[in-house]
């Protein structure tokens, strides 16, 4: 029997993941200066190794898709970044950034669900984005829980890192 987690890679590779707001910051973190991630606040609960795992993981995938709202939430995490890495950092989140598959969801049509007033804005874009075929990978156990709730295909992040330790 296969694991359930490589079952799902293997049934969305070709459609692509969808990112969270955490995972997303610490791969951009980590494409930035991977010995930043320890230090810097936002990224302080993850090791060095946690980036080698997601940038191994990502790439088993066409493509890594986001949403406008969450590249927000990214942005304004990142602008915690203290100087002089906050103008490289920002450099490198700009070309990073090009290199993602980012699809528009109305705020209006979310904003009337369910899930909008259970894990919010953002959450349930993730969820309606998803639902068009993509895994979600998160780190966020209310919107992992919520989304297995509803039948949305999701990874948390912290299973695969427990995964990589116990070996």
């Amino acid at each position: 029997m296969m694991d359930p987690n490589l079952e799902l890679v293997q049934r969305y590779r070709s459609r692509g993941v969808l990112v969270d707001t955490n995972i997303l910051l610490l791969y951009f973190v980590g494409r930035f200066k991977r010995q930043q991630i320890p230090h810097f606040k936002r990224t302080a609960q993850f090791a060095v190794g946690d980036y080698d795992l997601l940038d191994g993981f990502l790439s088993a995938f066409k493509r890594v898709v986001t949403t406008p709202n969450i590249l927000s939430e990214v942005n304004s995490l990142s602008g915690q970044m203290g100087e002089p890495d906050r103008r490289q950092y920002f450099e490198e989140f700009a070309r990073e950034i090009a290199t993602l598959d980012e699809r528009y969801v109305p705020s209006v049509g979310v904003s009337g669900t369910e899930a909008f007033q259970r894990v919010g804005l953002t959450d349930s874009g993730i969820m309606h984005l998803a639902r068009d075929g993509f895994l979600v990978l998160s780190d966020d156990l209310k919107l992992c829980g919520y989304l297995e709730k509803v039948g949305v295909d999701v990874l948390n992040f912290n299973h695969l890192r427990f995964i990589v330790w116990a070996g």
